[in-house]
């Protein structure tokens, strides 16, 4: 895998996909969006690969879109402008669908469509003095791809105040609106993370991976009724299956289930 703006590493189960343009503050452009694309695509394909991590080299997670590529942007017709917002909320949405549980590290600053790809993992956890705005609104233009992600996660109002006013918030704000899960020291990200992921890698693989297409479906795609036939049948299906029989008599013999390796 070779990419010009991102870097990945690997270490046992866990894939980190780093933004690796630290000297602009990792602000992107039409190629990171596309190798973005290409990363949560091809990295949670990699055999034995449990957890995705987003990072970002240097002093910031990402300080939103490239200056340079905005200088292109404005000059863009109509058509040109559709196709690289279509991209834009492509990457977005390869990361929330991402198949393997997948966590944004948020250090510096997060800034415009940045929040888009913090918000888009399904867990996201930032350094207290990080500053985060959505301060599209400043530049007289809109948050419109991230807003389905950041208000999935903040809600009608909080976005409505994070949105309208385009104000900058620390980590810890944003722990209170939601944007994030977790606010701490930064020299706590590192253990947090560990510990973090140790948990999600001690949880059954394929259980994780089902509970991932749960959420989604009683989330985003099924009426209340339906949702109930639906998660019925899942459970019904998972408690027969092999993981789901290995995990339930692990359970009753006081022992660790077979996908729990200690060495």
């Amino acid at each position: 895998m070779n990419y010009n703006t991102l870097e990945v590493s690997i270490d046992k189960n866990i894939a980190t996909v780093w933004l690796n343009r630290p000297e602009i503050r990792n602000a992107f452009n039409e190629q990171m969006i596309s190798e973005l694309i290409k990363a949560f695509n091809e990295v949670p394909s990699l055999d034995d690969i449990r957890v995705v991590v987003l990072r970002g080299r240097g002093k910031a997670f990402c300080a939103g879109a490239d200056l340079n590529w905005m200088r292109g942007v404005a000059d863009y017709t109509y058509s040109e402008n559709l196709r690289e917002s279509l991209q834009l909320s492509e990457c977005f949405n390869t990361i929330y669908n991402c198949r393997i549980p997948t966590v944004a590290i948020v250090h510096g600053a997060a800034i415009g469509g940045a929040n888009g790809l913090l918000t888009a993992c399904d867990i996201a956890v930032c350094a207290d003095d990080t500053v985060f705005s959505l301060s599209e609104v400043k530049i007289g233009i809109v948050p419109a791809c991230i807003s389905p992600f950041v208000m999935k996660r903040v809600g009608e109002f909080g976005s409505k105040e994070l949105m309208l006013t385009g104000r900058r918030i620390n980590g810890k704000e944003a722990e209170w609106f939601r944007l994030v899960n977790k606010s701490l020291p930064e020299n706590e990200l590192d253990n947090y993370l560990e510990e973090l992921t140790r948990m999600l890698l001690t949880s059954g693989p394929k259980a994780v991976g089902h509970c991932k297409i749960l959420i989604d479906q009683v989330s985003n795609k099924l009426t209340f009724k339906e949702s109930l036939t639906y998660t019925a049948k899942m459970i019904a299906e998972i408690r027969s299956s092999e993981e789901g029989q290995e995990g339930m008599a692990a359970f009753l013999e006081k022992r660790k289930p077979g996908w729990i390796n200690d060495k």
